[in-house]
Protein backbone atom coordinates (compact mmCIF):
# COMPACT_ATOMS: atom_id res chain seq x y z
CA UNK A 1 0.00 0.00 0.00
CA UNK A 2 0.97 3.64 -0.27
CA UNK A 3 2.04 4.89 2.91
CA UNK A 4 2.44 8.64 3.24
CA UNK A 5 4.93 9.94 6.01
CA UNK A 6 4.03 13.64 7.55
CA UNK A 7 7.51 14.47 7.42
CA UNK A 8 9.94 17.12 5.63
CA UNK A 9 12.17 17.00 2.25
CA UNK A 10 14.79 18.94 1.84
CA UNK A 11 14.78 20.19 -0.99
CA UNK A 12 10.86 20.06 -1.20
CA UNK A 13 9.71 18.18 -3.94
CA UNK A 14 8.49 21.96 -6.10
CA UNK A 15 11.85 22.68 -6.02
CA UNK A 16 13.53 19.87 -7.65
CA UNK A 17 10.86 20.11 -9.94
CA UNK A 18 10.92 23.98 -10.78
CA UNK A 19 14.61 23.58 -11.48
CA UNK A 20 14.39 20.64 -13.32
CA UNK A 21 11.00 21.69 -16.06
CA UNK A 22 13.07 24.50 -17.96
CA UNK A 23 15.53 21.57 -19.04
CA UNK A 24 12.45 19.41 -20.64
CA UNK A 25 11.14 19.56 -24.79
CA UNK A 26 7.45 19.94 -23.35
CA UNK A 27 7.68 22.48 -20.93
CA UNK A 28 5.99 25.69 -21.34
CA UNK A 29 8.33 28.30 -20.03
CA UNK A 30 6.27 31.29 -18.21
CA UNK A 31 6.85 35.01 -17.80
CA UNK A 32 8.73 34.60 -14.66
CA UNK A 33 10.28 30.97 -14.83
CA UNK A 34 8.65 28.45 -13.37
CA UNK A 35 6.88 28.43 -9.96
CA UNK A 36 4.92 24.88 -9.91
CA UNK A 37 2.29 24.57 -7.37
CA UNK A 38 0.67 20.84 -6.68
CA UNK A 39 -3.08 20.86 -8.32
CA UNK A 40 -3.41 17.11 -8.39
CA UNK A 41 -2.55 13.42 -8.99
CA UNK A 42 -2.16 10.39 -7.75
CA UNK A 43 -0.37 7.39 -6.92
CA UNK A 44 0.43 3.73 -7.68
CA UNK A 45 2.03 1.07 -5.07
CA UNK A 46 4.92 -1.09 -6.42
CA UNK A 47 4.57 -4.64 -5.33
CA UNK A 48 7.96 -5.35 -4.21
CA UNK A 49 7.44 -2.50 -1.56
CA UNK A 50 10.44 -0.61 -2.46
CA UNK A 51 9.75 2.40 -5.00
CA UNK A 52 7.28 5.49 -4.36
CA UNK A 53 5.18 5.89 -7.34
CA UNK A 54 3.71 9.21 -7.50
CA UNK A 55 1.57 10.99 -10.69
CA UNK A 56 1.89 15.28 -9.50
CA UNK A 57 -0.13 17.55 -11.79
CA UNK A 58 1.79 20.35 -10.85
CA UNK A 59 -0.11 24.40 -12.16
CA UNK A 60 2.46 26.51 -13.59
CA UNK A 61 1.59 30.27 -13.54
CA UNK A 62 -1.93 32.44 -12.53
CA UNK A 63 -4.94 33.47 -14.57
CA UNK A 64 -5.92 32.57 -18.20
CA UNK A 65 -2.23 31.86 -19.19
CA UNK A 66 -1.21 29.05 -16.16
CA UNK A 67 -0.47 25.93 -17.61
CA UNK A 68 -0.51 22.25 -16.13
CA UNK A 69 1.94 19.47 -16.03
CA UNK A 70 2.37 16.10 -15.49
CA UNK A 71 5.33 14.80 -13.70
CA UNK A 72 5.18 11.36 -12.82
CA UNK A 73 8.07 10.29 -10.14
CA UNK A 74 9.31 7.47 -8.45
CA UNK A 75 11.03 7.63 -5.29
CA UNK A 76 13.80 5.34 -4.55
CA UNK A 77 16.36 4.82 -1.52
CA UNK A 78 19.36 3.88 -3.76
CA UNK A 79 20.26 4.99 -7.90
CA UNK A 80 18.43 3.50 -10.37
CA UNK A 81 21.53 1.94 -12.64
CA UNK A 82 21.37 3.53 -16.39
CA UNK A 83 19.00 6.35 -15.33
CA UNK A 84 21.47 8.89 -14.61
CA UNK A 85 19.48 11.47 -17.54
CA UNK A 86 16.40 10.90 -15.48
CA UNK A 87 17.33 11.62 -12.30
CA UNK A 88 15.40 14.85 -11.11
CA UNK A 89 17.32 15.34 -8.04
CA UNK A 90 18.30 13.98 -4.72
CA UNK A 91 16.10 15.35 -1.32
CA UNK A 92 16.66 14.14 2.09
CA UNK A 93 13.65 12.86 3.66
CA UNK A 94 12.81 13.42 7.33
CA UNK A 95 11.56 9.60 7.85
CA UNK A 96 13.79 7.29 4.96
CA UNK A 97 16.78 9.40 4.37
CA UNK A 98 18.26 10.90 0.94
CA UNK A 99 15.52 9.47 -2.02
CA UNK A 100 16.51 9.73 -5.15
CA UNK A 101 13.81 11.09 -7.22
CA UNK A 102 13.43 10.04 -11.25
CA UNK A 103 11.09 11.12 -14.26
CA UNK A 104 9.26 7.94 -14.03
CA UNK A 105 8.47 7.36 -17.52
CA UNK A 106 11.77 6.35 -17.39
CA UNK A 107 11.50 4.15 -14.56
CA UNK A 108 10.40 0.43 -15.51
CA UNK A 109 8.83 0.20 -12.05
CA UNK A 110 6.17 2.79 -12.89
CA UNK A 111 5.73 1.97 -16.52
CA UNK A 112 4.99 -1.65 -15.40
CA UNK A 113 2.85 -0.71 -12.78
CA UNK A 114 1.02 1.94 -15.36
CA UNK A 115 0.33 -0.93 -17.49
CA UNK A 116 -1.26 -2.98 -14.67
CA UNK A 117 -3.34 0.26 -13.83
CA UNK A 118 -4.69 -0.32 -17.84
CA UNK A 119 -5.33 -4.21 -17.25
CA UNK A 120 -7.27 -3.80 -13.96
CA UNK A 121 -4.79 -5.46 -11.77
CA UNK A 122 -3.53 -2.23 -9.82
CA UNK A 123 -5.26 0.06 -7.69
CA UNK A 124 -4.63 3.83 -7.90
CA UNK A 125 -4.45 5.28 -4.62
CA UNK A 126 -5.00 8.97 -3.30
CA UNK A 127 -2.10 11.37 -3.45
CA UNK A 128 -2.01 12.36 0.20
CA UNK A 129 -3.77 9.33 2.41
CA UNK A 130 -1.97 6.16 2.97
CA UNK A 131 -4.01 2.87 2.05
CA UNK A 132 -6.66 4.63 -0.09
CA UNK A 133 -7.82 3.57 -2.94
CA UNK A 134 -8.85 6.60 -5.67
CA UNK A 135 -12.03 6.27 -7.15
CA UNK A 136 -11.92 9.52 -9.36
CA UNK A 137 -9.01 7.53 -11.19
CA UNK A 138 -10.33 5.38 -14.42
CA UNK A 139 -7.93 3.35 -16.94
CA UNK A 140 -9.30 1.05 -19.58
CA UNK A 141 -7.41 -1.13 -22.49
CA UNK A 142 -8.86 -2.23 -25.35
CA UNK A 143 -6.09 -4.35 -25.99
CA UNK A 144 -5.67 -7.74 -24.54
CA UNK A 145 -3.82 -7.53 -21.39
CA UNK A 146 -2.06 -11.07 -20.52
CA UNK A 147 -0.41 -11.32 -17.30
CA UNK A 148 3.09 -10.46 -16.54
CA UNK A 149 5.61 -8.01 -16.92
CA UNK A 150 5.78 -5.23 -19.43
CA UNK A 151 9.22 -4.17 -20.48
CA UNK A 152 10.36 -0.29 -21.23
CA UNK A 153 11.80 -0.24 -24.56
CA UNK A 154 12.47 3.54 -24.61
CA UNK A 155 11.07 6.76 -23.67
CA UNK A 156 11.28 9.93 -25.77
CA UNK A 157 10.53 13.14 -24.89
CA UNK A 158 8.66 15.63 -27.68
CA UNK A 159 6.89 18.94 -27.47
CA UNK A 160 3.68 16.77 -26.91
CA UNK A 161 4.16 14.60 -24.09
CA UNK A 162 6.69 11.78 -23.44
CA UNK A 163 6.06 8.44 -25.44
CA UNK A 164 7.28 5.24 -24.21
CA UNK A 165 7.29 2.21 -25.81
CA UNK A 166 6.75 -1.33 -24.13
CA UNK A 167 6.65 -4.69 -24.72
CA UNK A 168 3.82 -6.23 -22.65
CA UNK A 169 3.42 -10.25 -22.71
CA UNK A 170 3.27 -12.21 -25.61
CA UNK A 171 5.87 -10.12 -27.53
CA UNK A 172 2.87 -7.19 -28.34
CA UNK A 173 4.43 -3.88 -28.10
CA UNK A 174 2.21 -0.63 -26.91
CA UNK A 175 2.92 2.98 -26.95
CA UNK A 176 2.11 4.90 -23.44
CA UNK A 177 2.29 8.33 -24.75
CA UNK A 178 2.26 10.59 -20.74
CA UNK A 179 0.22 13.37 -21.69
CA UNK A 180 2.85 16.68 -19.90
CA UNK A 181 0.48 19.41 -21.04
CA UNK A 182 -2.78 18.21 -19.18
CA UNK A 183 -5.74 19.97 -20.59
CA UNK A 184 -9.49 19.57 -19.88
CA UNK A 185 -10.74 18.95 -23.28
CA UNK A 186 -12.85 15.81 -24.28
CA UNK A 187 -10.81 12.73 -24.74
CA UNK A 188 -11.93 12.57 -28.16
CA UNK A 189 -11.40 15.56 -29.54
CA UNK A 190 -7.54 15.81 -27.84
CA UNK A 191 -6.89 12.38 -28.93
CA UNK A 192 -8.15 11.75 -32.08
CA UNK A 193 -8.29 7.84 -33.65
CA UNK A 194 -5.75 5.13 -32.90
CA UNK A 195 -6.23 5.07 -29.25
CA UNK A 196 -6.80 1.98 -27.46
CA UNK A 197 -6.93 2.92 -23.71
CA UNK A 198 -6.48 5.48 -21.39
CA UNK A 199 -5.61 6.57 -17.75
CA UNK A 200 -7.62 9.90 -16.88
CA UNK A 201 -7.52 11.43 -14.18
CA UNK A 202 -8.45 15.29 -12.02
CA UNK A 203 -6.67 18.18 -11.08
CA UNK A 204 -7.69 21.52 -10.11
CA UNK A 205 -6.71 24.41 -12.52
CA UNK A 206 -5.35 27.89 -11.47
CA UNK A 207 -8.01 30.09 -10.10
CA UNK A 208 -10.91 27.25 -9.61
CA UNK A 209 -11.59 27.92 -6.44
CA UNK A 210 -12.02 24.38 -5.96
CA UNK A 211 -13.74 23.04 -9.25
CA UNK A 212 -11.60 20.16 -11.12
CA UNK A 213 -10.88 19.46 -14.41
CA UNK A 214 -10.33 16.50 -15.99
CA UNK A 215 -8.88 14.81 -18.70
CA UNK A 216 -6.04 11.78 -19.80
CA UNK A 217 -3.01 11.37 -18.29
CA UNK A 218 -2.00 8.61 -20.42
CA UNK A 219 -2.93 7.31 -23.66
CA UNK A 220 -2.00 4.20 -25.55
CA UNK A 221 -1.51 3.42 -29.21
CA UNK A 222 0.10 0.20 -31.25
CA UNK A 223 3.32 1.18 -31.31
Amino acid sequence: MAVIHRTTMQPTKAELIADWLPTRAWYTAGSEGPRPVRSGGFRLDDPAGEVGIEFMAVTDGEGPDAVTHLVPMTYRGKPLDGAESALIGTSEHGVLGTRWIYDGTHDPVLVGQVYELLAGRAVPQQQSVSDAADPTVTASLGAPAPEGDAALLDATDGPEGTDVRIEVPGGTPLTLRFHRTLRPAADEDRDGTGVLGRVTAEWTPAGAEGATARGAYVTVRGA
